[in-house]
């Protein structure tokens, strides 16, 4: 490695985030995707790094390619129908890449409710779906209204509460609002205090975790990622199987049992499966499963006098006084934006682990950085 590819702090890095998204396509066309597919993964996770998500950006690349290695994802995978009832359809996955499988899904969601009003799609045994909220813009760039709940089967990592056991899975959660001439109000977290990529991000090197995101074995809270990683806490793909403590629920009883019913709702409904079954022999391997439900607006209140109140609301909220230490009353969607044009001006900040684990996997592939060079951030 030279100086120019490797940083020699444990400083993070600023990267151009249109050279990342090329590197990033040759690291996995390499890995082994289609050319196609690899530009199509890239930029999702640059746009996930762009607004904010860094836990679903560039940083899962060494973790991707590992899991086409290892047989858990498959390049070149298409969704396929199992159920068809127009209005709803349950799709398949067979293990494909999510950004492929997530975008044909929402598509054919978007084409159903453009038609009858409504749709529910439903898909199973997908592979890492990425940031959720890529979904729900699609949806919205549609003038649909769209609801998306996920699970991850194969990854209990998450603590319910009142227990430091791991018997969840992050299981996000997302909505999407459209309205003309603004942005689309989205919301998308995760029902665990943080996302499974923020602790593998925090673990490389970058923002600490805020406190009580994880919890011990011993049920006290810990922001040390060995306790999710154990051994493999230093590795670029580390694996969250191999900790003894788990990351805290949101919310308290709450968001445990919101996550409760997402795990039903994406998993069991779906098909594909809940995070464990009774029977240690029925245990599959890590996936996704999502339950989407699209509505077009105009088939219900009418667009015109739905989002007349969707301003009116938003105004109303917008007005409110920001509290010391917030400079404004922000909406769903407002921070990634504000991120967005920042990043896209100033560069990608990625933490040093990260970088570094993307050159040695660059190394390993064969894969040169070209012009690609981080700057200090």
């Amino acid at each position: 490695m030279t100086p120019s590819e490797q940083p020699t702090s444990n400083q993070p890095v600023l990267v151009p985030a249109a050279g990342l998204a090329a590197y990033g396509a040759r690291l996995l066309a390499a890995g082994g995707c289609s050319e196609a597919e690899a530009r199509r993964v890239a930029d999702r996770l640059i746009m996930a790094n762009l607004t904010g998500h860094d836990s679903h950006g560039v940083a899962r690349i060494p973790r991707y390619v590992g899991m086409i290695e290892s047989g858990l994802v498959v390049p070149g995978q298409h969704v396929t129908f199992v159920n068809d009832g127009g209005t709803f359809a349950l799709l398949e996955g067979s293990a494909g890449f999510g950004q492929t499988l997530g975008e044909e899904a929402v598509a054919i969601g978007c084409e159903r409710a453009r038609d009858a009003g409504v749709a529910v799609i439903a898909l199973r045994n997908s592979g890492h779906l990425g940031r959720i909220g890529d979904w729900a813009e699609m949806a919205a760039a549609e003038g649909l209204i769209s609801i998306h709940l996920v699970n991850a089967r194969g990854r209990s990592i998450v603590a319910p509460f009142g227990t430091p056991d791991r018997r969840m899975s992050t299981s996000p959660f997302c909505v999407g609002v459209p309205w003309t001439n603004q942005p689309p109000l989205i919301l998308d977290f995760a029902t665990s205090v943080v996302a499974e990529g923020k602790v593998m991000v925090a673990a490389a090197g970058g923002p600490k975790l805020p406190e009580g995101a994880l919890v011990s074995a011993a049920g006290l809270p810990t922001t040390d990622p060995a306790a999710l990683y154990g051994p493999s806490v230093d590795s670029a793909a580390p694996d969250p199987m191999l900790g003894d403590g788990a990351i805290a629920v949101f919310g308290g009883h709450k968001g445990s049992g919101l996550n409760f019913m997402i795990e039903i709702l994406a998993g069991a409904l779906t098909g594909g499966g809940v995070n464990r079954t009774i029977k240690e022999e029925d245990v599959k391997p890590f996936a996704n499963g999502m339950l989407s439900i699209y509505l077009d607006p105009e088939r219900f209140a009418g667009r015109e006098a739905f989002e007349a109140q969707v301003r009116d609301y938003a105004e109303y909220v917008r007005s409110a006084r920001p509290a010391p230490g917030h400079a404004a009353v922000l909406l769903p969607g407002d921070k990634e934006r504000g991120l967005r044009a920042e990043r896209e001006r100033d560069g990608l900040p990625l933490a040093a682990g990260t970088w570094r684990g993307l050159v040695e996997l660059g190394q390993r592939l064969g894969v040169d950085l070209g012009d690609l060079r981080p700057k200090a951030a």
